[in-house]
């Protein structure tokens, strides 16, 4: 089947002191920036790589826009601007925008490679309303569903180990049959870090940080 599945890509500006900030003391603050800018790309590549569907990176802040410039010169995305509010009413502005079947994505999860975005995709393109992809820490690293629901992401306690649970239930009380094929992680804490360093995606960190 071909019918196309867009991904969106949610990611912070790659500005030291903005990003990936709980990682701070151990790579420092143009360190994190830079390991949010490989991140970046990692995901911007594997989406391009899927293959699956028009693909939009929504980026803040706004003013941020030319740090993003020269991703653009190397990948076929577009480039959106995160709406306010909390992530519940960005993610949510993401999917509604892309008007067709939709998988949601951050950067935190190196782990997530075009092969599991091609798997989600064929779960929608059969027609489940949704596929989910849970996080070893409690939260989820994709969403996608064949149309935006709000009720997916209104009231969420995110930042919490609750969210996955929690949208389960959403997705329950919303009628909705969903799927979850695989649990990936991410990457947000020190431990998350000492992972990285060990794993085949070392190279994503600074040279002197890998150890």
């Amino acid at each position: 089947m071909t019918e196309p599945v867009a991904i969106g890509i949610l990611a912070k500006a790659p500005i030291p002191g903005f990003a990936k900030t709980r990682l701070i003391p151990a790579l420092g603050t143009e360190g994190s920036a830079l390991l949010q800018a490989r991140l970046i790309e990692r995901a911007v590549a594997s989406a391009c790589a899927a293959a699956v569907g028009p693909v939009t990176l929504w980026i803040t802040p706004r003013e941020a826009q030319d740090a993003f410039s020269q991703l653009c010169m190397r990948h076929p995305i577009n480039i959106a601007y995160q709406v306010h509010g909390d992530l519940g009413a960005r993610m949510y502005a993401a999917a509604e925008a892309a008007k067709e079947c939709v998988l949601l994505i951050g950067t935190d999860c190196p782990a997530l490679e075009a092969s599991h975005l091609k798997s989600a995709a064929t779960i929608l393109r059969k027609g489940t309303d949704a596929v989910l992809v849970p996080a070893e820490d409690g939260g989820y690293v994709l969403i996608g569903m064949r149309c935006a629901h709000r009720a997916l992401f209104s009231g969420l306690p995110w930042g919490t180990p609750q969210v996955l649970d929690a949208t389960r239930r959403r997705l329950k009380e919303s009628g909705l049959n969903w799927e979850e094929p695989f649990v990936l992680w991410d990457l947000d804490t020190s431990a998350d870090l000492a992972r990285l360093r060990k794993g085949q995606l070392a190279s994503l960190l600074l040279p002197e940080s890998i150890g």
